[in-house]
């Protein structure tokens, strides 16, 4: 299914918009035995919960012409803002726990979150990015897709 490599010790980092798992491998490369550390999860409310009042309106300068104005995405802020913060606490692994290998899982869109928001000694300590959406599969299932 995948050609990544876990070599021990190494820290596997599993998430989407609403939930991490940060794990770290204390098996090896033929035998995983990922261990979870630490488990980051987002409060999923829903955007009536998030979000204030109905879409503004705007008015033309000349006439009496109006129009809305487009609805934000509160649910979309939301996944980004905890992003930022995976992304944060990724860069205190790299800088306390001295993480050098790390294997990132995500969905597409939540990679494209996450890079930009990653320091540069985090991002160089990336060895593997796979782009698949693990977050609500039990440990023993992600070591199998990894392993296979």
């Amino acid at each position: 299914m995948t050609d990544v490599r876990v070599p021990r010790e190494s820290w596997v980092v599993v998430c989407n918009g609403a939930k991490a798992l940060i794990m770290q491998n204390a098996g090896d490369n033929k035998q995983m035995n990922l261990k979870v550390l630490e488990t980051l999860k987002q409060p999923s409310e829903p955007d009536r919960e998030i979000g204030t009042d109905k879409p503004g309106r705007s008015h033309a300068a000349h006439g009496l012409g109006g129009s809305a104005v487009e609805e934000t995405h509160w649910q979309d802020q939301a996944e980004a803002q905890f992003l930022k913060h995976v992304a944060e606490r990724l860069d205190e692994l790299v800088h306390e726990k001295d993480a050098h290998r790390i294997i990132l899982i995500a969905p597409p869109r939540a990679l494209g979150v996450l890079r930009p928001a990653l320091k540069a000694d985090t991002q160089a300590a990336i060895s593997a990015e796979l782009t698949k959406d693990y977050t609500n599969m039990p440990v023993d299932e992600i070591e199998r897709h990894l392993a296979a």
